[in-house]
């Protein structure tokens, strides 16, 4: 691991949000820093995932994804939903709603966002996978929105970064 490298890319400035995702009766969400506007017509939203990751299954099969924006405030929540769980076990602590086709949106984000998937590419270790917003709320105009840089080393990633830049 590469503290210089990691502590670099901390210096991005990214936003960190609560990703809905949902098949049937299946719901499941998780925390995720890789997300962003991509085009203003049509609107659409960029999301990055593991393809591995244990979500991915329901977001591919339901095809829509939601986006919930985290408050400063909440970096308990941006931790609750970093860890592991099965489907449905991490919307049972957190006060939560669905959108019209399903999806989770928690009622205590700053803001969400509804989006039905356009299309995937490849994008090394992960999926980027592009939504088009159909519906969203702002929920807390007066909250200042979670930064990736806040969560320090909570997710572990820092372990991730190669301890160089690869030359080749």
């Amino acid at each position: 691991m590469s503290g210089s490298i990691a502590a670099l890319f901390q210096r991005l400035t990214q936003g960190v949000y609560v990703v809905g995702v949902a098949h049937g009766e299946a719901r499941n969400a998780f925390t995720a820093a890789w997300v962003m506007q991509v085009s203003f017509d049509p609107l659409l939203l960029a999301l990055s995932i593991n393809p591995r990751h244990s979500s991915y299954g329901l977001l591919k099969e339901g095809r829509a994804f939601s986006i919930n924006v985290l408050k400063k405030s909440q970096l308990d929540l941006a931790g609750y939903y970093g860890r592991p769980a099965s489907a449905d076990k991490k919307l049972t602590l957190t006060e939560w709603t669905t959108d019209r086709i399903g999806l989770p949106l928690l009622r205590d984000a700053l803001a969400w966002f509804e989006c039905q998937v356009v299309g995937e590419h490849p994008a090394g270790d992960h999926l980027l996978v592009l939504g088009k917003v159909i519906n969203g709320k702002l929920l807390d105009s007066q909250a200042e929105p979670m930064t990736y840089r806040q969560t320090g080393a909570m997710d572990g990633a820092a372990a991730l970064f190669p301890d160089v830049f690869d030359d080749s």
